[in-house]
């Protein structure tokens, strides 16, 4: 599905950074952001889930985090401050001119959409996926993890988890030094300020992924909230046609 159409954008980040942006489509706006060690293009397109969303009249909006895909990369400690990517995320909201439209995310991209909705973004309707509350309450529950592997690149033994996380590392070609930094951007939302959410939201999670928690238990906290279990790890649901349709089936519903 990378054949689509993508015109690519740059905005500024926070600090001056440059963040990469790939729009795709015609329609009503929609801001995807991806997960994280991933990018844009791997997340959204790869899969065909941005051809389901185009063909059903949307135009994508598809940032790269700071530190990931053709965003800027820097191994500065200091540009990765708290919420650094809700600033940026922010940014591309003000700067593209976004007054009516959907925001969602997988994973890290989902964190950040609620980091988002937290400091004030006002999307007409939420997709959150790959996340459950724990993940959002508790950030760095598996920072320890990530940081294990990334300390640790080129000791696993082959078909563990961390092979298989340093493995997807290199398939998009990720920065281990902006990834580590990344891990200081993580903030806590208040299961109080989560329950104040207003919007329409879909919480999509693969039948087998728990490594942010229960979606389920995000879905009921939310006034607005429903939950659509896919097949699929916290690794491969994002690979699955299911998780595109069942965002297509939401959104034009």
């Amino acid at each position: 599905m990378s054949d689509l159409p993508i015109e690519k954008l740059e905005i500024e980040g926070l600090g001056g950074l440059p963040i990469a942006v790939h729009v795709v489509g015609e329609g009503r706006d929609l801001v995807l952001i991806h997960g994280y060690f991933s990018n844009a293009w791997t997340n959204w397109i790869r899969y065909g889930h941005a051809a389901k969303l185009v063909e059903a009249g949307f135009r994508l909006i598809l940032p790269d985090l700071r530190g990931h895909g053709e965003s800027g990369k820097p191994h500065d400690a200091a540009a990765y401050p708290p919420d650094a990517l809700t600033e940026d995320g922010l940014a591309l909201v003000e700067q593209l001119g976004l007054t009516d439209y959907d925001l969602g995310g997988y994973s890290l991209g989902a964190r950040t959409s609620v980091r988002m909705l937290a400091r004030g973004a006002t999307p007409r309707r939420v997709i959150l996926a790959g996340m459950g509350l724990r993940g959002l309450v508790q950030t760095l529950d598996n920072g320890g993890y990530y940081r294990k592997v990334l300390i640790n690149l080129g000791t696993f033994e082959r078909g563990t988890s961390e092979w298989m996380t340093e493995a997807f590392l290199k398939t998009t070609k990720g920065d281990p030094v902006a990834m580590l930094n990344i891990l200081n951007t993580f903030v806590d939302t208040p299961r109080e300020v989560i329950a104040g959410f207003q919007q329409p939201t879909e919480v999509i999670c693969g039948a087998d992924d728990r490594d942010n928690g229960v979606a389920q238990e995000l879905a009921d906290l939310l006034p607005n909230g429903r939950y659509v279990e896919i097949p699929g790890n916290h690794m491969n649901a994002v690979t699955r046609k299911e998780l595109g349709q069942a965002m297509v089936d939401f959104l034009t519903a």
